[in-house]
């Protein structure tokens, strides 16, 4: 995994010792921790979802949503010198709600944060596996999933795909200091990383 590369070698140069990974899932497969599971001389990982994880894996984890408010003592608690999240921030809802996560995360982060989604701009929507309808206007784009019978998707609560410019929009606020890293898939930039830096 692309992904995984980045990560390390940013623990490498960053003299990372511990890890908040943020959207962990509730089931124990050896795939939904595959980055965390791959990251090099880390033995210290957290985690926050609002989802009901058991693993013993993670030597602390607080059930509760990224987009809720946190607590001073929660900051303190779960501050990390790398907090990660794969796959997870177009998930959260509204573009409000990926906001609210972006600034979570930037408060538990005290020196890397790593930010990963699938591209808007990519020709084929990896959820959905449809081409181009996402391209769409997002209330277009919705209402022809919920036409052709994908209604999960179809609910901004489920699915909000973002594109570079989004994010940067999503901490136009944050005095953080990015820098944005793609894979490929077909050419084009399927997954989009941001990467920030607190100063």
């Amino acid at each position: 995994l692309e992904i995984v590369k980045v990560i390390n070698d940013l623990i490498k140069i960053n003299n990372i010792s511990n890890v908040l990974d943020i959207g962990t899932t509730s089931d124990n497969n050896e795939s939904s921790n595959i980055i965390v599971k791959s990251l090099h001389n880390i033995k210290d990982f957290s985690s926050i979802s609002d989802q009901k994880i058991t693993s013993t894996f993670f030597k602390k984890i607080l059930q509760k949503s990224i987009t809720e408010e946190f607590t001073e003592d929660e900051v303190e608690n779960f501050k990390s010198d790398l907090v990660i999240s794969n796959a997870t921030i177009e998930h959260v809802g509204s573009f409000e709600n990926q906001k609210k996560m972006m600034k979570n995360i930037i408060r538990l982060t005290s020196k890397v944060l790593i930010v990963a989604t699938p591209n808007r701009y990519h020709p084929f929507d990896f959820h959905t596996k449809l081409p181009l309808i996402h391209w769409l206007p997002k209330n277009i784009h919705r209402k022809i999933l919920k036409l052709i019978g994908l209604s999960f998707y179809s609910e901004e609560k489920n699915l909000n795909l973002l594109s570079k410019n989004d994010f940067i929009e999503l901490i136009d606020d944050q005095e953080i200091q990015y820098r944005f890293k793609f894979t490929k898939f077909f050419f084009f930039n399927s997954n989009i990383i941001f990467i920030g830096f607190k100063k």
